[in-house]
């Protein structure tokens, strides 16, 4: 195998650009001083001596002082199998923690998009699914649900009750959109006049789905643990300053 095989293959085994150049060097020169290595490997000194540091600290090469300057030298190719071990135990011995947080990662955020009305569908499905015998607790749609999904509102309203999901739902006072809750629905309403509300939230099981009613509707789910708790918390602060009549 040449030089540069061996430098590739030193490179996948985790050593650097220019170390693993240098380690090769002094392998095959010997103990060395730095401005000879820097010349063999064509590299200025300063970086070479960097790279130098690295291989030291790796326990790949080694010095010795002669006349006040030092020497390099390459240590046994068996170290690299050491090195080798020794980062495979590293790793092993934080695996258990790494995972942790990859878990947590999973769990902290997980944002999926829909678009168009079939992409509302399969939101609306999922909230009939997850939130089973569960709570879904909804602020103001202003009736855009009926307007935009007129033939699928009635199944998905038959679905919450045969689900026996609970929904809280907050509205304002002032909507004219006609409602068909369903059984399960309670309604509260807050004061106050607005423009037209353009977007509904949903907060159910661990999940948030925001809907944006707009002439091509979209919708985004955000998943965790995090994220719902706070939306959750900011739901029960409306739900409390709603009035249960208009």
């Amino acid at each position: 195998m040449d030089f540069e095989k061996l430098r590739e293959t030193l490179k996948q085994a985790g050593l650097g650009h220019n170390e693993s150049k240098i380690y090769l060097i002094l392998l095959r020169l010997g103990p060395s001083m730095a401005g000879k290595i820097a010349k063999e490997a064509n590299i200025d000194r300063s970086t070479c001596y960097d790279s130098l540091q690295a291989l030291l600290k790796k326990g790949l090469i080694s010095y010795a002082i002669e006349a006040n300057r030092k020497k390099f030298s390459a240590n046994p190719p068996q170290r690299l199998s050491d090195f080798m071990k020794e980062k495979q135990e590293i790793i092993h011995n934080i695996l258990p923690e790494l995972t942790r947080f990859y878990k947590e990662d999973k769990q902290a955020s997980q944002v999926t998009m829909y678009k168009g009305v079939k992409g509302l569908k399969s939101v609306f499905e999922d909230i009939l699914e997850s939130a089973k015998g569960k709570e879904n607790l909804v602020i103001d749609s202003s009736g855009q649900f009926m307007e935009k999904m007129p033939y699928y509102a009635p199944h998905y309203i038959l679905g919450l009750e045969k689900n026996k999901i609970r929904v809280r739902q907050i509205v304002r006072f002032n909507t004219d959109s006609e409602r068909h809750p369903s059984k399960t629905t309670s309604i509260r309403y807050l004061q106050g006049r607005l423009d037209r509300a353009d977007i509904t939230t949903n907060i159910y099981a661990n999940k948030i789905a925001l809907i944006l009613w707009s002439d091509i509707p979209e919708a985004i789910i955000i998943e965790g643990a995090i994220a719902s708790t706070a939306y959750r918390d900011y739901f029960e602060i409306l739900w409390k300053a709603a009035a249960s009549k208009r």
